[in-house]
């Protein structure tokens, strides 16, 4: 955000700029309790409530990611890069992660989706102190590089793993 940009934690925990108006808010709102704890804001970004402490959280996350047959390609602690530099963040756990089975026949159709591969997760601690775990939906990144639907099933079969493994990290009723 730009310097002087004030930002506010919608109800569905999503970051909202003051200057991105009182509508963006209602399509927040409205989307938090059409979808419960799961929101995905325009950008495609769904982020979704967990009921764990951001440890119990990014340690249920690689357990599901390596269970539905993924490589984690790495776990990034961006708390404690800060605390490197004697610097401040809450929780901020990024999880890299994929398969080259799912993600090729995405990149065949459209090579540039290879920025944005392979997957993320990101689980991080808001200011009350609520886990959250947010990801990019794989319809949207495709859309975002104008694929077309040469790749329509390795995008659905990304989408339902990581609802799977979102729903695995963060779902009390889940199992591990």
């Amino acid at each position: 955000m730009n310097e002087g940009t004030t930002s506010v934690m919608s109800a569905s925990g999503m970051r909202v700029s003051r200057w991105g108006g009182i509508v963006t808010v209602i399509v927040a709102l409205w989307l938090s309790g059409l979808l419960g704890a799961k929101a995905m804001a325009a950008d495609g970004l769904t982020t979704v409530k967990s009921n764990y402490s951001p440890k119990e959280t990014t340690a249920r996350l690689e357990a599901a990611v390596t269970a539905q047959g993924m490589t984690v390609f790495a776990h990034i602690d961006h708390a404690a890069g800060a605390a490197k530099v004697h610097m401040k963040l809450r929780p901020t756990d990024l999880l890299i992660f994929g398969s080259p089975k799912g993600g090729t026949p995405v990149m065949q159709s459209v090579q540039t989706i290879g920025i944005d591969l392979p997957l993320k997760a990101l689980v991080w601690q808001d200011e009350a102190g609520t886990t959250w775990l947010s990801y990019n939906d794989p319809v949207w990144l495709v859309g975002r590089h104008g694929g077309d639907s040469d790749a329509k099933a390795a995008v659905h079969a990304m989408a339902v793993a990581l609802d799977a493994v979102a729903t695995a990290a963060t779902s009390a009723s889940a199992g591990r």
